[in-house]
């Protein structure tokens, strides 16, 4: 029975061990399986934590603690990164705090702007004002480049001469513009040329060719002319003519892509455009012809008191009246003209006519964009026929008749002509298939999916992981060892009320007398049988009794 007793399982764990323990064992209780929550709760959380985002980097000191100062006023979990370069937030939000602390003026970034003149004291004096404003003025604009999303940082330096009543001794002023581009970003010709009107803009009487921009390699990347490049044409007329020639092209392909297939032909367009806005007024005087002489004005002068007295050889012409006078057209007269008007006596004549001449005036405006020159040049593949066994064959030129059609669909599609000087290059080559770089297929371990789907399935195991450890190392055998306490505590109490029975029957057996020693021990197997774990461990207190 003894061995029986012993080999007997503890019971389950269930509320009627707890139930059974005292209040020590039920306080260790509580306070084991708290610490095994809070276990099991930091894990679920370490494997549901939210991926953080930068929110900014590369920050002053100064915008730095403003801005954690800020972020702990939100309660907004942050973290630092290991070079302290950028604070970082939930992903999910990043955008809603930066819109909260753009709110606040954060970051502000190491600038100062027209707030400075919020804080002006009284009896500043008017140097000290010009200062602040220039301050204030520069700091301004530098936020409004840095809004540029290439531009990481930027500093305007503002060289503003003072003002003098000489015209002979003014200077106009002039300004430098650092910027700190981001990584891997540069700036096209249309936002440096933006930077400079931006700053032209924003200061009196400063003209953009004074205006400087270079970038954080110390470079020039502002030109003479600012925005304009190498050829003199500035963006928007660098767009206009690259629009022009891709539209040259389009109608080319256009043509001959049904004809040669896609692929079979290069095309390459190079316009010259004139982009000059001339204002012409011309004006031409040419003398009228005869059959259309027109007379202007004619004045008649005469003077004397009688007509003229007879001269000249005697004759029919010396009798006959003079002839009316005409002004002549070139000056002095010659010949009988210049005698026609002479005065002979005290008689004088004079004649004056003027005609009117051929008067021409053309006002001309030339619009700019038109079109000076075109160049056309298009290459053509060989033909490769198909073979007897329906494989491509060897490359076949096309011939000079198909050159010739190519050439006049080419030369009709873009308008050719000859009085400009346009000029159109058809020329057959054999194309170089070019290799197709296979990459290395990515091995299913180096997949960047399979790696975020591994760390996320990690993450899982892990939790799993240690509830179990918490649960087999940490919970289970102290519940196994109260439940086995407990179990001995029933058993001495089981133990100790089958004493008591024993001795009660005992006691009774004695005071009748009338029982006979079979009975008693009928008695005793009977109380075995119904309770065995009592006797044993009755038994067990005998033995250990008489051993002592």
């Amino acid at each position: 029975m003894a061995e029986s007793a012993t080999a007997t399982p503890p019971p389950p764990l269930g509320l009627g061990v707890l139930a059974q323990l005292n209040a020590r064992q039920k306080l260790t209780a509580m306070a084991l399986v708290a610490f095994a929550i809070a276990l099991l709760v930091g894990a679920w959380l370490w494997t549901r934590e939210p991926p953080y985002g930068v929110l900014f980097s590369n920050l002053s000191d100064q915008d730095g603690g403003q801005i954690v100062a800020a972020l702990q006023q939100k309660n907004v979990p942050y973290r630092i990164s290991p070079g302290g370069g950028a604070i970082l937030v939930p992903a999910a939000r990043v955008h809603d705090v930066r819109l909260q602390l753009a709110s606040q003026g954060l970051p502000r970034g190491g600038l100062v702007g027209f707030e400075l003149m919020e804080k002006q004291k009284l009896g500043i004096s008017q140097f000290a004002e010009q200062v602040n404003y220039q301050r204030g003025l520069e700091g301004e604009l530098s936020r409004s480049i840095q809004a540029l999303g290439a531009v990481r940082a930027a500093r305007v330096h503002l060289a503003i001469p003072k003002q003098t009543a000489f015209l002979r001794d003014e200077l106009k002023p002039s300004a430098s513009v650092l910027v700190s581009l981001q990584p891997g970003r540069a700036l096209d010709p249309a936002q440096i040329a933006g930077i400079v009107h931006l700053v032209s803009s924003s200061v009196p009487q400063l003209s953009p060719a004074n205006v400087s921009v270079i970038d954080q390699d110390g470079k020039l990347i502002s030109q003479r002319r600012e925005g304009f490049g190498s050829d003199g044409l500035d963006p928007g007329q660098l767009a206009f003519l690259r629009e022009v020639e891709a539209q040259y092209v389009r109608r080319i392909e256009t043509m001959l892509e049904p004809l040669l297939g896609t692929g079979n032909f290069r095309t390459q367009v190079a316009a010259e455009i004139d982009f000059n806005q001339i204002d012409q007024v011309e004006e031409t005087y040419q003398p009228n012809p005869a059959p259309n002489t027109a007379i202007r004005s004619q004045q008649t002068a005469e003077t004397g008191s009688g007509s003229p007295p007879a001269a000249g050889v005697p004759g029919a012409l010396t009798n006959q009246p003079p002839v009316p006078a005409t002004a002549p057209i070139v000056s002095p007269p010659v010949g009988a003209a210049a005698g026609a008007g002479a005065a002979v006596g005290n008689f004088t004549r004079n004649a004056t006519t003027n005609f009117e001449l051929d008067k021409t005036v053309r006002h001309t405006r030339a619009t700019p964009g038109s079109i000076k020159r075109l160049s056309v040049a298009v290459a053509v593949n060989h033909k490769r026929p198909a073979g007897s066994d329906g494989r491509p064959g060897k490359p076949v030129p096309p011939s000079a008749e198909e050159l010739k059609r190519i050439h006049d669909l080419v030369r009709e599609s873009v308008g050719f002509s000859e009085k400009r000087g346009d000029t159109i290059n058809v020329a057959a080559a054999s194309f170089v298939e070019s290799e197709i770089e296979t990459l290395a297929e990515t091995p299913l371990w180096q997949d960047p999916s399979t790696i975020a789907l591994a760390k996320e399935v990690g993450k899982y195991l892990v939790f799993a992981l240690i509830a179990l450890l918490i649960w087999t190392k940490l919970l289970k055998p102290v519940f196994e060892m109260f439940a086995a306490a407990a179990q001995r505590a029933e058993a001495e109490r089981k133990a100790a009320a089958a004493a008591a029975a024993v001795g009660a029957t005992a006691h009774a057996g004695g005071a009748h007398g009338g029982r006979s020693l079979d009975e008693k021990l009928q008695g005793a197997r009977d109380s075995a049988k119904q309770e065995p774990k009592l006797v044993a461990e009755l038994i067990k207190e005998w033995m250990g009794g008489s051993g002592t």
